[in-house]
Parts: C-alpha cells; sequence; structure tokens
C-alpha cells in the first residue's frame, strides 16, 4: 500500500517512457531501474489506491490491487517475447487495469488507463471476450432487454465523445439472423469505448485524477452492460 498522495505522474515519468522508446534495450533499461521505480511505479501505486476508491463508488465491485509484480492492477512492463518476432523486451506504454468480475483480471470488464511517453489513453470495457463471454454477448445483443440496454450505453458513450470499438467478423456468426436490427453489433468480438490522447501536461498536472475520473464516469455505461452480461455468463444474476 502506497504512503504517498497522488497528485500526478511526474515529468520525469513521461520522458522516462519517452526516451524508452528510443533505448527499449535491457543495457539501457537496467541502470535506469530506479528511476523507473521512482517515477512511474510509486506514483502509478498511489494513483491506483486513489481513482480506485472513487471508481468503488461508481461501481461497488470494482476490484484493484497495489501489488506491483504483475498482479494487481499495474501491467508488467516486460513483454513477453516467446512468441513474437518483435524482441523489443519492454512496453512501450505502462499499463493500469480496475477490473470487475470473478475472472482473470484481463478477462473482465474493466477501466484501463495506458501511459505513454507523449501522455496517457484512457479505455472501459473488454479488448477481447473469452468464449463463455462471447457467447453471453451475442445473446444478449439479440435478447429485446439487454440489446436495447446495449444501445442505450453506446449511444450515451458516443455522445459524450468518445469511439466505440471492438468489431472484428466481415460476416454475422452463424445462427443469428443477418437482418436483425443489431445485426452489426454481433460481428464483434470485443466491446472498448477510448478516450482521445490526453497530453502530458494533462498527465503532470494536479488535475489529472480528476481527469481520470471524469472520462471513466462517462464511458461507465459499456462497463457497467458489459457486467450484467458477464453475469449470464457466469451464471449468475
Amino acid at each position: 500500500m502506497s504512503t504517498t498522495t497522488f497528485t500526478n505522474f511526474p515529468a520525469e515519468g513521461i520522458q522516462f517512457m519517452h526516451d524508452l522508446v528510443q533505448n527499449n534495450e535491457r543495457d539501457w533499461f537496467n541502470p535506469r531501474k530506479e528511476l523507473y521505480k521512482t517515477h512511474i511505479v510509486e506514483p502509478a501505486i498511489a494513483f491506483i489506491e486513489a481513482i480506485g476508491n472513487r471508481l468503488q463508488h461508481l461501481s461497488p465491485n470494482i476490484q484493484y490491487d497495489t501489488r506491483t509484480n504483475g498482479s494487481g492492477s499495474l501491467m508488467r512492463i516486460y513483454r513477453d517475447t516467446r512468441f513474437s518476432k518483435d524482441k523489443t523486451p519492454y512496453k512501450d506504454y505502462v499499463g493500469i487495469i480496475f477490473w470487475e468480475g470473478s475472472g482473470k483480471k484481463t478477462e473482465c470488464p474493466g477501466f484501463h488507463l495506458g501511459l505513454t511517453g507523449s501522455g496517457a489513453g484512457i479505455h472501459v470495457g473488454m479488448y477481447g471476450f473469452p468464449k463463455p463471454m462471447l457467447a453471453a454477448y451475442r445473446q444478449a445483443v439479440v435478447d429485446d432487454a439487454l440489446g436495447a440496454a446495449l444501445i442505450e450505453a453506446v449511444t450515451a458513450v458516443q455522445q459524450a465523445g468518445y469511439t466505440v470499438g471492438g468489431e472484428h467478423y466481415k460476416r454475422v456468426p452463424r445462427g443469428f439472423d443477418a437482418d436483425h436490427p443489431r445485426a452489426d453489433w454481433l460481428r464483434y468480438a470485443a466491446l472498448f469505448a477510448s478516450s482521445g490522447d490526453i497530453p502530458a501536461s494533462v498527465v503532470t498536472s494536479d488535475s489529472f485524477l480528476d481527469v481520470c475520473f471524469d472520462h471513466f464516469e462517462k464511458m461507465a455505461p459499456i462497463q457497467q452492460w458489459l457486467v450484467k452480461v458477464a453475469r449470464t455468463a457466469e451464471g449468475t444474476k
């Protein structure tokens, strides 16, 4: 648990991530690991506590965790290069996640922050549906009540100025009516909303916490709809 009250991410942290893009190798990173801990990890833990507490007022079952070993809300910066052609050892962003559900955090509806060398981005929802969730999502799309609620949630988020993504398939999946009024949504394999780029000047300002919460709150209808669908996938109400 952090003993620091979050104010902002320091400019040194943004600069570190900017420089990492140009020097993505262990020989550069290792001598600067303490800088990473001081200017990224420590404020990130304070941020997780501060915004996590506020998110629980928005969604009481939201989970957050201040562990720094990859098991918590702060994602590891180290890339898994075993099955990738790209062998650069580090991610070029710092990922922070707040999730809701009983499954793996990356397979639950969540609130996400990505910190980069130029600023930050905020995303809400799910980047990919596990098979049970995909099946539940498709049934929800064609369900009269849940399908209507999906359109209502997406419309509210889009009207607030955010983009909605996750469309993946070219065709409506087999077994579903291609002429269904919400058929387009059946081509989605994920569902998430994204903010525009948040400049470094905001990330390093005292207003950053409020800015993040404002984005999260406006994108929350998609999060809350996905939580309802996820409960059906888990066999709960």
